[in-house]
């Protein structure tokens, strides 16, 4: 039996934009998986957690993000267990439930220069397979098995997002609409 080919695109998505959404639909397409799912951590490892809105939030924004899409659905394996978030955690306790499944752990390029500081890596490497998003300035080089998508450049970032909200300027298609709406609903990021 064919095993399952599954994309996880993790981060905090605080909150989640159409760079997110964009980079999985390559991912989707370029690697030919049978569907991308968006792994949101509830405390990163290597984020200042204080700048990061509550969970349920970024769950919620999540979930309109990604429900017109039925290749896309969320994995809440880490914010179900709480506490620090790190993928070979993560990556073992999604193994042990789902044997039938082949993971394709998607990063962008910048990342895949700090493979090495992640926690146990060596093992890590044996569970996934990384997926690398090109970016102008990164290098392909990696000491580490690292397969290489292409995807259009588009220069937002969730940091740019919410000091664009907490000083009232305009953020609207660099969001899905259903996004902004909520963040709008909830006064989120500053917004009244």
């Amino acid at each position: 039996m064919r095993k399952l080919k599954v994309g996880l695109l993790g981060g905090t998505f605080n909150p989640v934009h159409q760079g997110h959404l964009i980079i999985a639909e390559q991912a989707l397409a370029q690697l030919q998986l049978d569907r991308v799912d968006f792994l949101p951590d509830f405390l990163p490892p290597h984020v200042d957690h204080k700048e990061a809105i509550a969970a349920h939030h970024r769950v919620a924004m999540l979930q309109l993000a990604i429900q017109k899409n039925e290749h896309f659905g969320l994995e809440l394996a880490e914010i179900a267990r709480q506490g620090k978030s790190y993928s070979y955690d993560t990556m073992k306790e999604l193994q042990a439930q789902h044997p039938n499944v082949e993971y394709y752990f998607i990063i962008g390029g910048d990342m895949v220069a700090y493979l090495d500081k992640w926690y146990r890596i060596a093992d890590l490497i044996r569970l996934v397979t990384f997926v690398g998003v090109n970016r102008p300035e990164t290098t392909a080089d990696s000491p580490y098995p690292v397969q290489w998508i292409k995807v259009p450049a588009f220069a937002v970032s969730s940091s740019l997002i919410r000091t664009n909200l907490s000083q009232g300027r305009a953020v609207r298609y660099l969001l899905p609409d259903l996004v902004l709406d909520y963040i709008k609903e909830h006064q989120l990021y500053g917004t009244r």
